[in-house]
């Protein structure tokens, strides 16, 4: 019976972990399309969310491109289908790899920084007192910082893609020896509107859980400066499983057959 009281009192706590995430999720994206909108807070987000996180995301998809062109290189030459790795560079970094590596980076810096920053503010009642001024924190600090990740993650993965495929460019041409115009040539024949799209669609999706699990882990956070790394640890560890969960049925709804 104790077994069953364990296994019991985890499954209710999960169900209201849950409960608590999907109402808190609600009410978010319900001030995101009732007025007032706060522009300049908005406007911070997509800079701090959008251009601060380029050098990231860059450094990120380019060594992917480069290591995987190599790594692809090593596979197909036991083949003799190194005219394939072009393909397998541009369908990888297009559908999956860009996505899911740009999300991860963008949790891990943006994720932790907005449950800091909220839960600072929750353990200090900064926003019990934009509550006392009329000011509805869900409106002022959660909806603009979603509404900032859905918008931006989709622009840095376009901008990852593009890097990544440059990478896996600069090795295929200046360490294989591969043609260049043959190597681009192949690229452009292997790209396919709905890897991009797929890609951009995934890339909206990660920016919302980023900003949901930051904001909601700082906003439900007590307990002080303990409180608020809790917080910040929960961030990243459940924003990076929601985007790996996610990309896997996202994959499914969009290539299934």
């Amino acid at each position: 019976m104790r077994v069953l009281q364990l296994i019991g009192s985890f499954v209710l706590g999960f169900l209201e972990s849950t409960g608590r995430l999907v109402i808190f999720a609600g009410s978010a994206i319900g001030h995101c399309f009732r007025p007032p909108f706060y522009w300049r807070s908005l406007g911070r987000q997509l800079i701090d969310i959008g251009y601060y996180s380029l050098p990231v995301v860059g450094l990120t998809a380019i060594f992917t491109g480069m290591v995987l062109a190599l790594q692809s290189y090593t596979g197909f030459a036991r083949f003799s289908a190194e005219s394939a790795i072009a393909t397998v560079v541009v369908v990888s970094i297009t559908r999956e790899l860009g996505p899911v590596l740009a999300g991860l980076m963008v949790a891990g810096r943006i994720g932790a920084a907005m449950a800091a920053e909220i839960g600072t503010m929750r353990v200090t009642e900064q926003l019990d007192a934009l509550t006392t001024l009329s000011t509805n924190p869900m409106k002022y600090m959660v909806a603009p910082r979603l509404i900032a990740g859905v918008l931006m993650l989709p622009l840095l993965v376009v901008v990852a893609d593009i890097i990544g495929v440059f990478g896996g460019y600069l090795v295929a041409v200046y360490k294989l020896g591969f043609n260049p115009a043959t190597y681009l040539q192949n690229t452009f024949d292997a790209l396919k509107t709905e890897d991009v799209v797929s890609g951009l669609v995934k890339a909206s999706v990660f920016g919302f859980i980023i900003t949901l699990m930051g904001c909601y882990n700082g906003y439900t956070s007590r307990g002080g400066a303990q409180g608020v790394g809790a917080a910040t640890t929960n961030t990243i560890v459940s924003a990076s499983i929601l985007i790996l969960c996610f990309d896997y049925i996202l994959t499914e709804l969009f290539f299934a057959r």
